[in-house]
């Protein structure tokens, strides 16, 4: 089995070693550096080039969002995941601006925690179900794009119709009768049309037009 490799930027020293201790003690994941502030992040994520960063948003130095920003204007590859306790729409948009893939609130379950980075490094962007909420709330607009104006197949609008009512991937490939790794293709295939990294900022644009 390959194993997922995931820096953490936490400035909170109790989260930090909780997150480093489950990703240790699970199989498949291997905590490869574990940092207090966004200096530390921005000094050692590319010496260690992890898979997987979870990332606070509140650091000390600098807000996670500019961390974000560094790191993948110079790792394009690098897949981050926020890990904070806020749910402002407006900070959850600057972050999948800045190029986050996906957004958990830190009251989730290690078992989910470990599930996203999973679903991350697979393509897809994890994000807790109230945050996805915010996300269509905020974006539902009376008229959206059309498939073509986008340059969508009508599966892919079907896909993404299908994420901004809040089915998961999963849930989305029973409803159309696919598997969701099918999913997962599209959602690649539409990121790379809109000119986006996430499944919310996919959804944000289909909802915007």
């Amino acid at each position: 089995m390959s194993i997922i490799r995931v820096a953490i930027v936490e400035d909170n020293a109790a989260v930090r070693d909780s997150l480093t201790l489950v990703l240790n003690g699970s199989q498949g994941f291997k905590c490869v550096c574990a940092c207090a502030s966004a200096k530390e992040a921005l000094k050692a994520i590319p010496v260690m080039k992890p898979d997987v960063v979870l990332m606070d948003i509140n650091l000390p130095d600098r807000s996670g969002i500019e961390c974000v920003r560094v790191l993948t204007d110079q790792m394009p590859k690098l897949l981050i995941i926020m890990l904070t306790i806020e749910e402002d729409s407006r900070r959850v948009f600057e972050s999948l601006e800045a190029g986050a893939n996906g957004y958990l609130v830190k009251n989730v379950s290690p078992a989910t925690i470990l599930a996203s980075i999973e679903e991350v490094h697979r393509g897809g962007s994890p994000m807790s179900s109230q945050i996805a909420r915010l996300l269509v709330q905020s974006f539902r607009r009376p008229a959206k794009a059309t498939g073509p104006e986008l340059n969508l197949t009508e599966r892919e609008e079907e896909i993404l119709q299908l994420i901004s009512q809040g089915y998961r991937n999963k849930e989305a490939a029973d409803k159309l009768g696919i598997s969701p790794q099918t999913v997962e293709t599209h959602l690649r295939n539409i990121y790379h049309k809109l000119h986006v990294r996430s499944r919310a900022a996919a959804v944000a644009r289909f909802l915007q037009k």
